[in-house]
């Protein structure tokens, strides 16, 4: 039994007892979806017979797009550009170089709502959910790579600002079109099994130990706070910032091709660890 299968039936006993049937009800069709669609994926046959487990699939979300800019830089970059091109160079070194199976949330400009990149997530049966930013720090002086995980209380006040901040992108959408399935994913969110959260910790201690030997990091990289954006209950989940488009010497780096390059590496090398460390076993 995996993990998406141990959580739904955890989280069917947990709603059968406190709603009753008319719970049930409402907790099977958000558990179905991821397991029925990582059903769908093949399993690898290796070359001399037999089958494995299906390869890892990571879902990469480039963050804001359409009319949500994101951060502007004072050189005038675009958040929303950035992301994009990063994640676009992080699938494919993943799928080239790691033998992993991407999926973006969005593969152009476009707006997504936060609760459509969850449920696309979800939808998709993925192992690890990576939402990739380059926002505008709380203190011009912020600079360097950071990860966070999913906390209704945050880590501290810079983190809670980013939250604060990041959630408020739905507010780009039509008036009406998002929101919606939110009190349910909080409550979901309640009864999520452990090592979920186990999960994304070690996911986002992986990343930051991992991409600090080659970039330059946050003062206290590894942070937490109530992001909208990782609120899959069932699905790992972590949001890295690449940089902070406020501050001059970041922007610098993240507007220059070459340099995004780097990035893109050791995001994707590192990414790949994750998905073979014990945690994700």
């Amino acid at each position: 039994m995996d993990r998406r299968q141990l959580l739904g039936l955890g989280l069917s006993k947990l709603w059968l007892t406190a709603f009753g049937a008319a719970g049930l009800a409402l907790v099977r069709p958000a558990v179905s979806e991821g397991a029925q669609a990582a059903e769908r994926r093949p399993d690898r046959k290796p070359a001399g017979g037999g089958t494995t487990s299906r390869p890892r699939l990571v879902m990469l979300d480039p963050g804001h797009g359409g009319n949500d800019p994101g951060a502007i830089g004072t050189r005038g970059t675009f958040e929303k550009e950035v992301t994009l091109d990063i994640a676009r160079d992080v699938a494919r070194i993943l799928a080239d170089r790691h033998g992993v199976a991407v999926k973006l949330t969005r593969h152009d400009d476009r707006f997504l709502a936060l609760d459509e990149r969850v449920a696309l997530t979800r939808e998709a049966g993925a192992d690890l959910f990576v939402s990739i930013h380059a926002d505008s720090a709380p203190n011009a002086d912020a600079r360097g790579l950071s990860a966070y995980i999913l906390s209704e209380k945050a880590s501290d006040s810079f983190a809670s600002r980013l939250a604060q901040q990041e959630n408020q992108a739905d507010r780009f959408g039509k008036p009406g079109s998002v929101g919606g399935g939110r009190i349910v994913k909080d409550i979901l969110m309640d009864l999520t099994a452990r090592h979920t959260r186990h999960a994304s910790l070690a996911a986002r201690q992986i990343l930051v130990e991992g991409a600090g030997k080659e970039l330059r990091l946050l003062d206290n990289p590894m942070r937490a706070a109530n992001f909208a954006v990782l609120k899959a209950p069932d699905v790992p989940s972590v949001l890295v910032e690449t940089g902070f488009l406020s501050n001059p010497r970041d922007e610098e780096i993240l507007r220059d091709a070459t340099a995004r390059r780097v990035v893109s590496r050791v995001l994707a090398r590192e990414i790949a660890g994750v998905l073979s460390s014990p945690a994700f076993a």
